[in-house]
């Protein structure tokens, strides 16, 4: 497997899209793929990690409420975030994802606003979990 995440044009708009060996996996991988539409991943340390779980038994809206979690506490803590954990029980979602506040050197690159249903959708291609969507920016 060649790429992991990234990002496909969709008019004013961006789509995403994340890889990986099991649904979290490529979950993860789309976070980091609508992150770095903000700064520069590899730029951004570690420093707060939020914790937080939710319920959702559509894999395609667990994506959905995934990254919008992810955003919301990005936007309320003043953090930008750039590393990712997501486990799966059933309905079950346990996630967590560290970063560090925004601070001089962070480059600011595009806000984006939340996940979407355009183009939604959470596939397995073979062996690879396969997660999109557009997100609003």
């Amino acid at each position: 497997m060649s790429e992991t995440h990234g990002t496909f044009e969709h008019g004013a708009d961006f789509g995403i899209w994340g890889r990986g060996p099991g649904v979290t996996q490529a979950f993860c991988e789309a976070a980091k793929a609508m992150f770095a539409l903000v700064t520069d991943l590899a730029a951004v340390k570690p420093q707060v990690t939020v914790y937080f779980d939710f319920e959702e038994s559509d894999v395609e809206m667990a994506l959905v409420r995934w990254l919008n979690l992810l955003l919301f506490h990005a936007a309320d803590q003043g953090i930008v975030l750039a590393r990712f954990t997501l486990a799966r029980e059933g309905d079950r979602w346990n996630g967590s994802a560290s970063g560090e506040p925004w601070r001089e050197g962070l480059e600011r690159g595009t806000d984006v606003k939340g996940a979407t249903l355009t183009m939604l959708s959470v596939v397995r291609e073979g062996e690879t979990w396969d997660a999109r969507c557009v997100v609003d920016v």
